[in-house]
């Protein structure tokens, strides 16, 4: 007997891992000239660091998902946005590879 047994866990979600991995997704995208390293431990080194910077977003409901989908423009979105910028560029300047 556990809550991961008696539960239904799915709807459980982190809507600011979706936003990290949106706005990682966008400056890979956006970085022509290839200064950032795309291998698997660096992108997900970024996207932790991102993570532990910023507050959890979770949700359990679909009025949670329509609320979540509404912060695209907010300053928690920036706050987002900006993480993201300085995990790129701690992880750029001291890449696990």
């Amino acid at each position: 007997m556990g809550i991961r047994d008696d539960y239904d866990l799915e709807n459980l979600t982190n809507e600011t891992e979706r936003m990290v991995f949106d706005a990682l997704e966008a400056e890979l995208l956006g970085d022509t000239g290839n200064k950032i390293c795309r291998c698997q431990d660096c992108v997900l080194d970024m996207a932790a660091y991102a993570l532990n910077s910023v507050r959890p977003l979770y949700r359990v409901s679909l009025i949670g998902k329509l609320y979540a989908d509404t912060i695209g423009e907010t300053s928690y979105a920036e706050e987002v946005r900006k993480a993201v910028r300085a995990a790129i560029d701690k992880i750029t300047a001291n890449p696990s590879h």
